[in-house]
């Protein structure tokens, strides 16, 4: 600086560039067309998962792009990255020249995704015998409770809200939240398979039997108690998937062959 005049780069050489600070957002123009379109793929992506998976769009209905486009005011462009994302989980099918349709729920996927999910939530069990707190196992009583309220009022919707509220309340009261996040990324086709058994007569009931049973070892602090309690609940899915793979066989992709030793 000369005078009060900032100082100027040597004519003939370019201005030195400022440098970003660490985890700064980039800087420049951003296309905005591609922003909203990438927003809408993933708003269209989120509410096609939630009503596949929660099985209000059952395997084998058609996926029609074109209407998706019109009620949600989008060209076709966002809906097909949605449905390509939606068909790397397995969850849509795309068949040449003969259309998109949710997919059938593969029957390999089940077993292993069970074992991870009682290994993982055996963790997580185990952990909230040791720290959960007073106010937790009354949050983890209230979700009983809202469970039976929504399972008298025969809303299997509020109830499966109910469920997934509890395990994930386990975890968090085991201070494991990750974990949850991890058990919901392998479970997909486990919670559409669920969704097939909640309709059996007494099934509420009984999900709610074995909840307050783990529930009462946790606050017990009997932690082995818990964990065999978690572990007949979650191996129950696995023992009945040939049952309800035969009341619905349209519904599953056989690609495996299930026998005992892989439903034990």
């Amino acid at each position: 600086m000369t005078d009060g005049v900032p100082s100027q780069a040597p004519q003939g050489t370019a201005p030195t560039r400022r440098r970003r600070a660490p985890n700064a957002p980039p800087t420049g123009v951003t296309r905005s067309g591609e922003a909203s379109r990438n927003t809408s793929s993933e708003i269209i992506r989120q509410r096609l998962r939630h009503d596949i998976v929660s099985m209000r769009l059952v395997p084998g209905t058609p996926i029609l792009e074109k209407e998706i486009a019109k009620e949600h005011g989008v060209s076709r462009t966002p809906v097909r990255e949605a449905v390509l994302r939606l068909a790397e989980e397995r969850l849509v099918e795309v068949a040449p020249k003969s259309g998109t349709y949710v997919a059938r729920i593969p029957l390999s996927a089940l077993p292993e995704a069970l074992v991870v999910r009682r290994a993982l939530e055996g963790v997580t069990v185990r952990a909230a015998t040791r720290f959960a707190s007073a106010s937790q196992l009354t949050g983890l009583r209230a979700i009983i409770q809202r469970q039976q309220e929504t399972a008298a009022a025969g809303d299997r919707e509020a109830f499966h809200a109910a469920d997934e509220d509890f395990h994930s309340a386990i975890a968090t009261a085991g201070r494991y939240r990750g974990i949850w996040d991890l058990i919901q990324q392998v479970k997909v086709h486990v919670d559409r398979y669920r969704r097939l058994t909640l309709p059996q007569e007494g099934r509420m009931e009984r999900v709610i039997a074995e909840h307050s049973a783990i529930l009462d070892a946790i606050e017990r602090g009997e932690a082995e108690v818990a964990v065999g309690h978690m572990e007949e609940h979650l191996n129950k899915l696995r023992s009945e998937i040939a049952e309800f793979r035969d009341m619905r066989p349209d519904f599953f992709i056989h690609d495996i062959e299930l026998d005992e030793e892989l439903l034990r």
